[in-house]
């Protein structure tokens, strides 16, 4: 286990990827608490390090979209298909256990840097908005914390847990605590952090975080703490974890879920057009509750621009499966020899298809068809006959010769569209109706969808009244598998819904025809499930350091 002691080994040289240029990165080696945190910039350090471990999934070769139905990596050498072909086990884990690094270093924080006066440096010119900034040190890290057991419960469900300094030995023998007694510490510290925490850093007067021409960003807001409480209220009352399907666990969720959505009202926190959600200034976009800052980057369009471009590698490719969950406009079925016209919009501003110019910096139109210069037999052509817009930059140039560098990029960490989303199964499963509603559900399950679907550029026809629950559930599933495609929630949802996993995809074969015409042909791949895999493997490696250390069932 690697709740290991830490002699200031702070690896801060790994560029903060959540925070602003303002949230200054230092290597401490060797150094002993009192230096540390003896000085403003050096305690700074400590806790941005803290923020480095944020998650982020830019569509890289490793990507969870290419381990459930979203897509299939094209990369047949790619780790990622471990996930769906059999190769995952405890020997090859897949592990996240790192997260117990930042847990560490939050529980050292939270014992070792409490109650400083940074005394020496009182006669500095800030020494007074350098000291409102260290005081809210404390509620940031505590909501990392709780954070990062959000990450290992949803993954693991029991997990070792503790608040306190362990020495290696005392951190090898804990057992594995109960998954709702990590979702209620979370819960809890959200509650007790949210009110220190501030809504808008711009606006904080005399702060070192708040200085109004370039505050800090990046960091965990009011919001943050309420949107996490959600989340993990959202996976409490799911059946992964809610056997019984309490009906009072999902009210707790829909309300917390509400709370998200009132804050957002009352902040100018608001639904805009679906693709600022990506693109360099998409943590600037009107919806955004906490964006994870990754910086200037080509991965994203370098992985997945499509083959026959210079340096292009396909990478996670949509799959059929997808395209399914985009509805007709109309209501109807799609053409079968025009299959994509006239869909949901979010479907062209998502996924490339045959005959699209993507990206903009291709000279050609796509070819995907058996032959073209974008498909088989093209080695690492995409197997699915389509390739991703979101998330990828289509103006960056990835060419040897004329190629200018990576855009920024930001990865969406919570949004109110989620939370109109939650909102919505939560309520309809407390309520076993998508029109009910009461006095604190102020809103049916129907009418949060139907913003979404009604949001700018999207305009979808409204869920309409009296749907029975098996039609609302099935088309929720499809709308969220929709909105919220690539943004990492598809491989946990089907986990949390316990409704079986991935055993196939699909995926369409594009054949050119004399008349220039296409014919498009569909067929499926198997994928490897097992209902062990609703839970991560704890890793062997770990178990043998562990004694303690029960596995999951099945692995």
């Amino acid at each position: 286990m690697k709740l290991k002691n830490i002699c200031f080994s702070i690896a801060c040289a790994v560029a903060l990827v959540g925070c602003t240029d303002k949230m200054d990165y230092h290597e401490y080696t060797s150094y002993d608490k009192e230096y540390v945190f003896s000085d403003f910039g050096r305690t700074a350090g400590f806790v941005n390090n803290i923020y480095s471990y944020l998650d982020y999934d830019l569509l890289g070769t490793t990507s969870l979209a290419s381990a459930c139905d979203e897509a299939e990596m094209a990369l047949t050498y790619s780790n990622v298909l471990d996930y769906t072909n059999g190769n995952w086990n405890a020997l090859n884990p897949k592990s996240i256990w790192g997260y117990y690094s930042p847990i560490r270093s939050a529980n050292y924080y939270l014992k070792n840097a409490k109650d400083l006066d940074f005394y020496d440096l009182r006669f500095t010119e800030d020494y007074e908005a350098q000291m409102n900034r260290y005081k809210r040190y404390q509620y940031e890290v505590r909501l990392l914390r709780a954070y990062y057991y959000f990450l290992l419960v949803r993954a693991y469900g029991d997990v070792p847990f503790t608040t306190e300094i362990l020495t290696e030995k005392q951190a090898n023998s804990l057992e594995r605590t109960p998954a709702s007694e990590i979702f209620d510490f979370i819960v809890n510290e959200c509650d007790a952090v949210a009110p220190e925490l501030p809504v808008d850093y711009s606006k904080l007067e005399n702060d070192a975080a708040g200085n109004s021409e370039k505050p800090e960003s990046g960091r965990v807001t009011r919001g943050t703490a309420l949107a996490l409480k959600a989340r993990a209220l959202l996976y409490r009352a799911s059946k992964l974890f809610n056997e019984s399907e309490s009906k009072e666990l999902y009210k707790e969720a829909a309300k917390a879920s509400l709370d998200v959505i009132n804050y957002c009202n009352s902040n100018s926190i608001s639904l805009g057009k679906y693709t600022d959600l990506w693109g360099e200034n998409n943590w600037k976009a009107s919806e955004m509750i906490f964006v994870r800052r990754v910086g200037a980057t080509t991965d994203p369009e370098t992985t997945n621009f499509p083959i026959g471009m210079e340096n292009a590698k396909s990478g996670n490719c949509p799959t059929q499966t997808l395209v399914d969950a985009y509805e007709m406009q109309n209501g109807g079925e799609p053409n079968s020899k025009d299959p994509y016209t006239g869909r949901d919009p979010r479907f062209a501003m998502t996924i490339a298809v045959n005959g699209d110019k993507w990206p903009t910096t291709n000279p050609n139109p796509l070819e995907i068809y058996v032959g073209g210069r974008n498909a088989s037999p093209i080695p690492y052509a995409t197997p699915t006959g389509y390739y991703l817009k979101k998330y990828v930059d289509g103006s960056t140039d990835i060419s040897a010769s004329t190629g200018s560098g990576g855009k920024v990029h930001s990865w969406v960490t919570f949004r109110l569209g989620e939370f109109l989303l939650n909102y919505a199964e939560a309520t309809f499963k407390y309520f076993g109706s998508a029109d009910n509603k009461d006095s604190e559900l102020t809103m049916t399950a129907r009418e949060a969808v139907n913003k979404i679907r009604k949001r700018t550029g999207v305009d979808m026809p409204e869920f309409p009244e009296g749907m029975s629950s098996d039609n609302f559930w099935k088309r929720y599933k499809n709308e969220r598998m929709v909105e919220l495609a690539f943004e990492g929630h598809r491989f946990w949802d089907v986990r949390r819904w316990k409704e079986g996993g991935f055993n196939s995809i699909a995926r369409v074969v594009i054949t050119k025809n004399a008349d220039d015409s296409f014919t498009y042909t569909r067929n499926t791949k198997s994928l490897v499930w097992d209902d062990k895999m609703y839970f991560y493997p704890i890793p062997d490696t770990e178990r043998r350091k562990n004694p303690n250390l029960t596995q999951n069932p099945g692995w």
